[in-house]
């Protein structure tokens, strides 16, 4: 089946059955160690990730981690960044968890994380934020802060269509419009063009609207910029909506609803759909962070929310992700590869840790992600802490990445 991959002796992998995972009690789970610091931050969270199945079920339900390859890593052992072997090792086994990539600026090979996500259609990238008790933080009130961002992952400015300045591309492009438009644009513009379609728009919510609905949110925000991107941003919000109307409409209500027919009190076992615009919703999540919950949003306006968001509640460090599709999902630190860190032990592996949490709910297996979840919580609470906070919390100690792990599993 693969070419240099070794697939472990024991272990079975997930399959999936009227569209759900089906997940066995000792399961194979690819990872991608990463470059930079990903070899440090892997080996924390596998550290911190089985000692919770083996606190939470004795024994009884295990990983067994499959290592395949991306990045600097494939490139030693294949000669590409991005081998075949892992996109079909991440397609049979179903759920997948990584490090991060490092991707050059400008030039050299198209970002990983990108191409992953669409070889895979892996559409809604996935970002809990929320704080935890002890973290260092900007705001006042930093518990408030507690939503599911669900960002398009395959189009917007991730479909990645441009061309430079001066290239024949642009300017054909520049002249036609100015021809059969009289859309006027300077002649030493690059050019991008930006899709968003109705197909993507209401796969992402219909998404989102299934997590509220299965995780008893309150409500799901649409966020955009439609009243100047009418066609692309305002229609993600008008095909937001109808998602709701057409396939949720016993269990959704609009803000309207609530206000006008419930006084403002939602109603047992609904949730409420409304929108807001996205320069109006950076200010609103930090003066206003409780009164949001789940939140859908094309590509960009979704990339940075979800880092302002982390911001409030600790950083990048501290923010788990995941990308997922219909079958798929591949959990990632939602940090950088920090490459001048690489091999000293020493950066926050929390991203990733949570990222595996993640995975666990996504498993069925919640009591060994609130196992984690709740240790974690335990260990920054008494100022064991990397680097990154110690500098922020008075009186803190400072551990290794290594060294924070082992905290965490002593706080299980």
């Amino acid at each position: 089946m693969f070419e240099r991959l070794t697939i472990p002796q024991k272990g079975s992998r997930i399959q999936i059955k009227a569209g759900e995972p089906v997940v066995p009690d000792h399961v194979i789970v690819p990872f991608i160690e990463g470059d930079g610091i990903g070899p440090d931050i892997t080996r924390s969270a596998q550290r911190v990730l089985n000692a919770a199945l083996e606190k939470t079920y004795h024994g009884k339900k295990k990983i067994e981690w499959f290592e395949i390859f991306a990045g600097g890593k494939a490139q030693a052992v294949y000669g590409e960044p991005l081998p075949k072997d892992t996109v079909r090792a991440i397609l049979e086994y179903k759920v997948a968890i990584k490090g991060p990539l490092t991707t050059p600026v400008g030039g050299g090979f198209r970002s990983l994380n990108v191409t992953l996500r669409q070889v895979l259609d892996l559409y809604a990238c996935v970002r809990p934020v929320r704080y935890i008790a002890g973290s260092p933080s900007p705001v006042k009130e930093p518990q408030k802060m507690d939503v599911v961002i669900f960002r398009e992952n395959t189009e917007d400015v991730y479909s990645g269509i441009e061309w430079p300045r001066g290239s024949r591309e642009a300017r054909a492009l520049i002249g036609y419009l100015a021809k059969e438009y009289k859309v006027a644009i300077r002649e030493d513009s690059g050019i991008g063009i930006k899709p968003i379609s109705e197909y993507a728009t209401k796969r992402l919510v219909r998404m989102a609207i299934r997590y509220a609905l299965t995780h008893r949110r309150r409500s799901i925000t649409l966020v955009h910029k439609g009243n100047i991107m009418k066609y692309t941003e305002g229609a993600f919000r008008d095909w937001g909506y109808e998602v709701a109307r057409e396939e949720f409409f016993d269990v959704t209500i609009s803000e309207e609803e609530l206000y006008g027919t419930y006084n403002g009190r939602l109603p047992e076992g609904k949730v409420v759909i409304k929108d807001r615009l996205a320069d109006s919703m950076f200010q609103q999540v930090l003066t206003r962070a409780d009164e949001y919950d789940v939140i859908a949003l094309p590509n960009l306006n979704g990339d940075y929310l979800s880092d302002a968001c982390a911001a409030q509640v600790g950083g990048l460090g501290i923010a788990p992700g995941a990308n997922i599709g219909d079958e798929v999902a591949l959990f990632e630190a939602t940090h950088g590869s920090a490459p001048k860190y690489a091999g000293q032990d020493k950066v926050n592996p929390s991203s990733l840790i949570l990222s595996g949490a993640m995975m666990f709910e996504h498993l069925g297996w919640a009591e060994a992600a609130n196992c984690v979840i709740e240790a974690m919580t335990r260990t920054i609470q008494s100022k064991q802490v990397t680097y990154d906070f110690h500098r922020q919390l008075e009186g803190a100690t400072l551990l290794k990445c290594s060294e924070f792990a082992q905290a965490i599993v002593h706080h299980m």
